[in-house]
């Protein structure tokens, strides 16, 4: 699925006189995700630009920034090697080793996609990046780990495409990257300025893995499926549309599930919000389900900070703890269904987040808990609102709009900070035209009702 054309193609390596060689293990917390599809984040800009203007100056400075932000994010350019036959796939920078640039071209509408209603989902496309192919040895498998794409929109604006392999690193590890590349581009190329705070932490002898986490994990996944994720086909029939709640909404919910359940813990804007979309998705459902049919609700909680002694918050790679809630349709459709989702939202992450015995406690079971997830009802979330990606500025101004095409494949939503409404979110789901009008009008008519 295109609809864009491709201008030019590079392979930006880092400095060769910054390291030869960079090597990582992976740990219990990447290995997990060795085998999910790959993560895809748009990221949208009004940037009234010529096409000649944007090939003679915006590209070269965007070349030259992304190789000294390279220069700090080195394994970003380096591969995922799997062994065949034996040992622990890890991470490996060599000299030589590139990230992919792609520079396309589009005509499409870019205020269109650029908005919150119901927009169709193949046409993000034309500015997701492909990771490029696995290669293969006599004794290795060579996964690539991020990809890149900036595509213009002639007179309108940019998009940045980022497709990376989840076991390269988590949303924090991600975004971290994506702010460093943008403040380099936006101080003219300095690659000295990069904000301390970004910078990742490569020390992976300070991950205390007193369970036998990494060997059980690998265990697992040497019976689990094949290396490479397959295509996605088109057309998708799907639609995706962005939902915002501002901070006065969620202030009422917060409020409202206070009065009606005054002993629940963990009355945040995350589980009221969640709980909110859950319980809205679950009423639009056409088909016909009954209602002890087990409905689920999974998240991954950034444990950096909860770990025994804790990471410090640039920490390179994954670090996420799993978090399941469960109900049944009949409960979360029901009249008190929104309260239903907050109390076992909030209970899962009682149990999880603040077990009293760690937030590892019981993780040996979670890629087992999780494997059985598949094929059952799920809502997932991807994102987070702790990032902020509307803060973004590569010398154009803020993004204009966050798209996450990951969501296509499965049945996620997506959550991130509002860019215009402070203290908001921004939801943003793929599903059939048909449902999400439904969704909209049951979402409006629950806030109002609160």
């Amino acid at each position: 699925m295109s609809g864009a054309a491709v201008l030019h193609h590079y392979e930006i390596q880092p400095s060769p006189e910054t390291v030869t060689e960079l090597t990582l293990p992976l740990l219990h917390y990447d290995i997990v995700w060795l085998y999910f599809h790959p993560v895809q984040r748009l990221l949208f800009f009004d940037f009234p630009c010529s096409k000649s203007h944007f090939l003679e100056s915006v590209v070269p400075d965007l070349k030259n920034s992304l190789l000294q932000t390279l220069n700090n994010f080195l394994p970003f350019a380096g591969k995922i090697v799997h062994p065949v036959n034996a040992g622990k796939p890890f991470i490996r920078f060599s000299t030589g080793d590139s990230v992919s640039l792609t520079i396309a071209e589009c005509e499409k509408d870019f205020d269109h996609l650029t908005g919150n209603h119901p927009r169709v989902s193949d046409d993000f496309y034309a500015c997701v990046p492909t990771l490029p192919q696995i290669e293969e040895s006599h004794d290795a498998v060579l996964l690539p780990v991020l990809s890149l794409q900036v595509t213009l929109f002639p007179e309108k604006g940019l998009c940045f495409g980022f497709t990376s392999h989840h076991a390269i690193g988590d949303a924090s590890s991600i975004v971290r990257f994506i702010k460093a590349w943008a403040s380099v581009t936006k101080s003219n190329g300095d690659g000295k300025i990069i904000d301390e705070k970004l910078l990742p932490f490569y020390d992976r002898s300070s991950v205390v893995d007193q369970n036998g986490l990494d060997s059980i994990y690998w265990d697992l996944m040497k019976k689990s499926r094949p290396v490479e994720s397959p295509p996605i086909s088109f057309p998708l029939n799907k639609s995706r549309a962005t939902f915002v709640i501002i901070k006065e909404e969620i202030e009422n919910l917060k409020k409202f599930v206070s009065n009606q359940l005054p002993e629940t813990p963990h009355v945040t804007t995350f589980t009221v919000v969640t709980a909110l979309v859950w319980v809205c998705l679950v009423k639009v459902e056409t088909e016909v389900v009954r209602d002890d049919e087990p409905e689920f609700f999974g998240f991954a909680a950034d444990c950096r900070g909860r770990l025994n002694p804790p990471l410090p918050s640039g920490y390179f790679g994954n670090c996420l703890a799993f978090v399941k809630a469960e109900s049944t349709h009949g409960v979360l459709k029901g009249e008190k269904g929104f309260l239903a989702a907050v109390e076992c939202i909030g209970d899962a992450i009682k149990k999880t987040v603040y077990n009293p015995n760690g937030i590892l406690d019981g993780a040996e079971n979670w890629p087992l808990k999780f494997g059985e997830l598949i094929g059952k009802r799920l809502l997932g979330v991807a994102g987070s609102p702790r990032f902020d990606l509307y803060d973004v500025d590569y010398g154009w101004g803020r993004a204009k709009k966050f798209e996450s095409p990951s969501i296509d494949g499965d049945t996620s939503m997506s959550l991130c900070k509002s860019r215009d409404f402070e203290g908001g979110l921004e939801i943003g789901l793929s599903r059939s035209k048909k449902t999400l009008d439904e969704f909209e009008a049951i979402f409006k008519e629950t806030l109002n009702n609160v």
